[in-house]
C-alpha cells in the first residue's frame, strides 16, 4: 500500500471539491432554542454507507448544520463487520453510490491509488472488509460530523421542530438534541426487526443464533450445524460454520428448487431507479410484488464456496415443521424426514413492520402504510407488501389520517423500508447516486419553503453595494463568502 499515491487522491478530491463548491455560503437561517440552544438543521441517525452520503450531500448543498450519530464504535458501523458475512459484496465492483459522482471519490480510486490500475482490472468482486475501508476512509477525507456510540431513544414534535432524546454509550449520559429534520439510515431491518419463524421457541436460545447475530463460528468445529432459509444470508452462514471445520452444514428449505435468477439486476438502469418512485402505486406495486416474491438469489460466487466443501448438504422441500431436543440434540422434522443437529442458524430475513421499532412504535397509528393508501389485488390481500411505510416524494412518513400528525413531514426514511416507495434506494449502494439526491433536494426544499418569510425579509434588507464610490465609508458585499463550520457539541 502506498500512501502517496493515497494522499495524491486526497489532494485531488480537494481540487475537485473546492471546483464544484460554488456557491460557498451557508443559507439556511439559524434557529435557537428558548434556551439560547442552536437547533441543527439536520440530525441523521446511522453512520453508515446511507448516513455518511446524505451528510455529504447535505454538505454539497451548504447545509452544514448537520449531525450524524451512530450507536457502533468508530468503524463498526453497519454491517461489513458484523453479520455481513460474506468475502466479497455482492455487488459488481463497478458499483458506485456513495461518491455521489464524484469520480474521484470513487471506490476505484481509492483503490487504484494503493494498489494500481493493473491490480483493479484483476479484481473480482470488492472484499467486504475492504468496502468498510473505503468508508472509513470517505468519512474522513471528507470530515463529516459523525459521534460514534450515541443511540437514538425517542423523537417527539416540540413546537415546529423534533426533540430527540439520545444516550450515550460511553458515558451512560442522555442528551436532548433538537433538529427541524431527522432523517432514520439505521440498516436494512430497521424498519421492523429481524425475524426468526415461532418455531424457534420450541428449542432453548442457546441451541440457535439468528444470522443477524454475532456466533461465535469457532464453538461450531466439529458440530452438526443446520442452517433454515436459502437466501444470501443463509448460505454465508453454512458458509462461515463450513470455514470454522463445522462436522456437517445442512441447509434447508422450504422450495422445491432455489432461487437461481437474481432480479436486483435487472432494475439496476438509470430509468428504474430515478423514476421507480414516480409511477403510479398499481405500477409500484405490480414491480415489487413481483421483485420481493421473487426473492434475492445469492451470488454464483456463494454457491461455488459452499460447494467446495464434502460435507455441504442441501435440502429442499424441507420446511421445518417441528423442533424438539432429544439427547441434547435439535431433532427437526420435515416432509423429508428427521435430522439432528448441534446448532441451529435461522438464516430468515426481517419483517417490515414499524410497530416493532421501539422509536416508531409510539407513532404506529399516526404514520401511512401502503395497505392505508393503495387496495392491493383480492389475491394479494394480506400481503406483507402492505406493511410498508407510504412514503411521500421526499422520503417523508405521512399522515394516516390528514390532518392529525402534520410534523411527520420532518421525519424521513431511509432505510429497507423505502422498497415499496422508492424501489431499491435505502439499502442499495448502485441506487444510492439517484436517491441521495432525491432525498436531499427534498430537504433543502422544506428547509427553503419554511424560512420564505425570513429570506423575503433578508433580501429586502440586502443593501451591500458591489463597490465603493469616493468618501463612502460603509461595507461593501464580499468576494468570497466564508464557511462556517459546525461547531462542537459532544457529550459533556
Amino acid at each position: 500500500m502506498t500512501n502517496t499515491g493515497l494522499g495524491a487522491l486526497e489532494q485531488q478530491i480537494k481540487h475537485d471539491l473546492e471546483i464544484i463548491s460554488y456557491p460557498l455560503n451557508e443559507w439556511v437561517p439559524p434557529r435557537y432554542t428558548d434556551e439560547g440552544e442552536r437547533v441543527l438543521d439536520v440530525l441523521i441517525i446511522g453512520g453508515g454507507q446511507g448516513g455518511l452520503a446524505i451528510a455529504f450531500q447535505l454538505m454539497r448543498e451548504r447545509i452544514n448544520n448537520v449531525l450524524v450519530i451512530d450507536e457502533a464504535p468508530a468503524g463498526r458501523e453497519g454491517p461489513w463487520l458484523n453479520y455481513a458475512r460474506m468475502p466479497i459484496l455482492r455487488s459488481p465492483k463497478e458499483v458506485n453510490g456513495p461518491d455521489l459522482n464524484i469520480p474521484s471519490l470513487a471506490f476505484q480510486a481509492w483503490y487504484e491509488a494503493q494498489f494500481g490500475a493493473v491490480s483493479w482490472t484483476q479484481l473480482g468482486k470488492i472484499p467486504t472488509k475492504m468496502w468498510m475501508e473505503y468508508l472509513i476512509w470517505y468519512r474522513r477525507v471528507l470530515n463529516l460530523p459523525v459521534k460514534n456510540l450515541i443511540k437514538l431513544d425517542t423523537f417527539e414534535p416540540y413546537k415546529d421542530i423534533q426533540k430527540v432524546s439520545s444516550h450515550c454509550l460511553q458515558t451512560n449520559t442522555k442528551k436532548i438534541i433538537f433538529a427541524r429534520k431527522l432523517v432514520l439510515a439505521t440498516g436494512i431491518e430497521t424498519s421492523g426487526e429481524w425475524w426468526s419463524p415461532p418455531i424457534s421457541d420450541k428449542v432453548p436460545k442457546e441451541y440457535w443464533a439468528h444470522a443477524s447475530e454475532m456466533i461465535d463460528f469457532d464453538s461450531l468445529a466439529g458440530k452438526q450445524v443446520a442452517v433454515l432459509g436459502a437466501g444470501a444470508s443463509a448460505m454465508d452462514n453454512a458458509v462461515a460454520a463450513l470455514a470454522a471445520d463445522a462436522r456437517q452444514v445442512n441447509v434447508f428449505c422450504r422450495r422445491s428448487e432455489l432461487q437461481r435468477v437474481q432480479p436486483f439486476k435487472w432494475l439496476s438502469f438509470p430509468g428504474f431507479l430515478r423514476h421507480f418512485s414516480e409511477l403510479d402505486d398499481e405500477w409500484r406495486w405490480k414491480f415489487m410484488a413481483h421483485l420481493l416474491g421473487l426473492r434475492e438469489a445469492f451470488p454464483r460466487e456463494t454457491w461455488e464456496r459452499v460447494n467446495q466443501y464434502s460435507n455441504f448438504c442441501l435440502e429442499t422441500g424441507a420446511p421445518w415443521q417441528d423442533l424438539s431436543i432429544v439427547d441434547e440434540k435439535v431433532c427437526i422434522e420435515t416432509p423429508k424426514g428427521k435430522f439432528l443437529a448441534d446448532f441451529l442458524i435461522f438464516g430468515t430475513g426481517f419483517v417490515i413492520d414499524i410497530s416493532r421499532r421501539s422509536e416508531l412504535q409510539n407513532y404506529t397509528d399516526l404514520i401511512a402504510l401502503w395497505k392505508d393508501r393503495y387496495a392491493c389485488p383480492n389475491d394479494e390481500t394480506g400481503s406483507m407488501l402492505s406493511n410498508y411505510p407510504y412514503l411521500g416524494d421526499g422520503f417523508e412518513f405521512l399522515e394516516k389520517d390528514p390532518g392529525t400528525a402534520s410534523w411527520l413531514r420532518n421525519i424521513h426514511l431511509f432505510t429497507f423500508g423505502t422498497t415499496m416507495s422508492f424501489g431499491p434506494s435505502g439499502a442499495s449502494i448502485n441506487a444510492m447516486k439517484f436517491a441521495v439526491p432525491k432525498l436531499v433536494n427534498a430537504i433543502t426544499k422544506d428547509l427553503f419553503f419554511d424560512d420564505i418569510d425570513t429570506h423575503y425579509k433578508s433580501l429586502k434588507a440586502y443593501d451591500l453595494p458591489e463597490f465603493a464610490m469616493l468618501g463612502d465609508s460603509g461595507e461593501v458585499a464580499p468576494n468570497a463568502p466564508q464557511v462556517r463550520r459546525l461547531e462542537d457539541d459532544s457529550f459533556d
